[in-house]
């Protein structure tokens, strides 16, 4: 097997680490959210999370990340690791964890999305197709899911927690053309830490009144779901284009049903489970786009990075995750 092999296989392998642990995390924020609050439950992960990566970066001697990188560093803390989290975990409190992790799949929309804003690659009709069909299902979703006006506002949560983790990818994606996985990762919890500080007196009441199996979760969230997975999705963007990476995420919704269905009780109706579904088709009918003009892109992708001899964030990929 050659050098370029083993990386792809590790990089494959990390991927799947990263989405089995996630699927993982929506259930353990239904148990957590019993005893802590979304903003109590979001600083306490980071700070388990931040504190198990810096010490690891500080063993490995790898120190701070290039200047460069910090933006990227930066915009991941706050969108990815502060706005995602709490937005999350606020809208688990109204919707279960299998709807909350479909409507989290939208977030390859808000990709495109961005990208179609920022990058100035326009709003072709497949995306605009896909966002009206994915909204569509995230009313549907919302309202089949119970409780009225308590599930739509639950819903919307999810889609920003959705938009949150779409603007982090993309911020991501540079600082990992300077810094290592572990550096992005670490530096980017601690930064999400420090964002949600302002929680840090609803964290202490929480944790004086939460039972143990609550606390459990949280801290499994910071050391699996936070510190193991961000570092394993780190490694593998460093090694695969944004698209090809994003794809992986569509098997977390359906590994989130199983887990939550014996653990929790909960399987999702089955208008809300259409509903769930329509916003991932959503997502694959905006990413159908010229196949030889995403082949041209990934050529010129390929060439960039071989000759930058490393990841580097590019329109095309960020444009396409497929």
């Amino acid at each position: 097997m050659t050098r370029d092999e083993t990386i792809s296989v590790r990089a494959t392998a990390a991927a799947l680490v990263t989405m089995v642990l996630w699927a993982s995390a929506f259930v353990a924020i239904r148990h957590a959210g019993e005893s802590f609050r979304p903003g109590s439950m979001a600083l306490g992960r980071l700070l388990i999370g931040a504190v198990v990566l810096l010490a690891v970066v500080a063993a490995r001697r790898e120190g701070l990340p290039p200047r460069a990188a910090w933006p990227g560093i930066l915009g991941m803390g706050v969108f990815w690791f502060g706005l995602y989290m709490v937005a999350l975990n606020w809208g688990e409190q109204h919707t279960d964890a299998g709807i909350a992790a479909l409507l989290v799949g939208t977030g390859p929309l808000f990709v495109a999305l961005l990208a179609g804003l920022f990058l100035r690659e326009g709003f072709p009709r497949p995306l605009l197709a896909g966002i009206a069909v994915a909204f569509v299902g995230a009313i549907l979703a919302g309202v089949a899911s119970g409780g009225g006006r308590t599930a739509i506002t639950g819903a919307l949560l999810c889609l920003a927690a959705a938009a949150g983790h779409a603007l982090g990818a993309i911020l991501q994606k540079p600082a990992l053309a300077h810094a290592s996985p572990l550096q992005v990762t670490a530096y980017a919890s601690a930064i999400g830490a420090i964002a949600c500080l302002p929680f840090s007196g609803q964290l202490v009441t929480d944790v004086a009144h939460a039972s143990a199996e609550n606390l459990a979760a949280v801290v499994y969230l910071g050391l699996l779901p936070t510190a193991l997975a961000f570092w394993t999705w780190s490694y593998a963007l460093a090694h695969m284009p944004v698209g090809r990476l994003a794809a992986t995420t569509y098997v977390v919704p359906s590994l989130t049903v199983l887990l939550a269905w014996p653990t929790l009780g909960e399987f999702p109706p089955a208008l809300a489970l259409l509903g769930g579904i329509l916003c991932l088709l959503g997502v694959a009918i905006a990413q159908r786009k010229s196949r030889s003009a995403s082949e041209s892109a990934a050529d010129s992708t390929a060439a960039e990075e071989t000759a930058a001899d490393g990841p580097v964030g590019d329109s095309a990929s960020i444009r396409s995750p497929d």
